[in-house]
């Protein structure tokens, strides 16, 4: 599937931070296996204009402060909790800018992954991947869309065809969770504890169809992974290899 970014950037600017999938299948999207709702990438997509837009208006660490879940985590020298590095920090005088170029969907309707270009203040250009999901349950009348996982580096982005943004669902079928043991599922519920991340780690949608994982050695490089169940075992759809000394 594949999204005319153009289009999808018009709508962006009618929907709030919060927007969501409307009840039913878009055109094109995928449906989840029984009981669980649809996989519609146009949420994330609208998610991270969003975030990127009010970056601008806003701020770059207030607007990341507004839109990411009380556990997120973000890489800096190392992987933190972003609410905790975010507290009481200034915005930086311009925000970077973002535009997403691959889309990748869980099956449970409420993870869903963004990597695309991101452009730095000073000119540089890099690469970016946020991780979202809706820490409501995935038909609620207020979907609360918030980034639970977020990168940016120096290296080159998987850039899509020109203003087209491709859009990829993992498969509803088979058992992933068998391979996950261990990987913590899903949003994380309101009352647990909220432990600072290892140096590696790894976190994966309900239905374990979408795994995110992040490993940052001793000289400060560091990869960042996604993969998604293709119905029989995981592909790996995002690396990001960082070297060390890379922003």
């Amino acid at each position: 599937m594949r999204l005319h970014h153009r289009w999808l950037a018009m709508w962006a600017a009618l929907l709030p931070i919060a927007a969501s999938a409307q009840p039913g299948p878009p055109p094109g999207e995928h449906r989840g296996p029984p009981g669980q709702s649809y996989a519609n990438s146009s949420a994330v997509l609208v998610a991270d204009i969003a975030f990127a837009r009010l970056a601008q208006e806003k701020g770059q660490w207030t607007a990341s402060r507004e839109t990411a879940a009380p556990d997120a985590v973000t890489l800096t020298e190392g992987p933190v909790l972003a609410q905790s590095w975010l507290k009481d920090r200034a915005d930086p005088p311009q925000a970077a800018r973002w535009q997403a170029k691959r889309l990748f969907m869980a099956c449970d309707g409420r993870t869903g992954a963004a990597s695309g270009v991101l452009n730095f203040p000073d000119g540089q250009v890099g690469s970016y991947t946020s991780v979202w999901q809706n820490l409501e349950k995935p038909r609620a009348k207020k979907p609360k869309w918030r980034w639970v996982f977020n990168h940016g580096a120096l290296i080159a982005a998987t850039e899509g065809d020109g203003d087209m943004i491709s859009s990829r669902t993992a498969v509803c079928t088979g058992d992933p969770k068998a391979l996950l043991e261990g990987v913590q599922m899903g949003p994380l519920a309101k009352d647990a504890r909220i432990a600072a991340p290892a140096s590696s780690g790894a976190r994966a949608s309900t239905d374990g169809t979408m795994v995110w994982r992040w490993n940052v050695r001793a000289d400060g490089s560091r990869t960042v992974s996604i993969d998604l169940w293709n119905g029989t075992e995981f592909e790996t759809v995002v690396r990001d290899d960082v070297p060390a000394g890379a922003a």
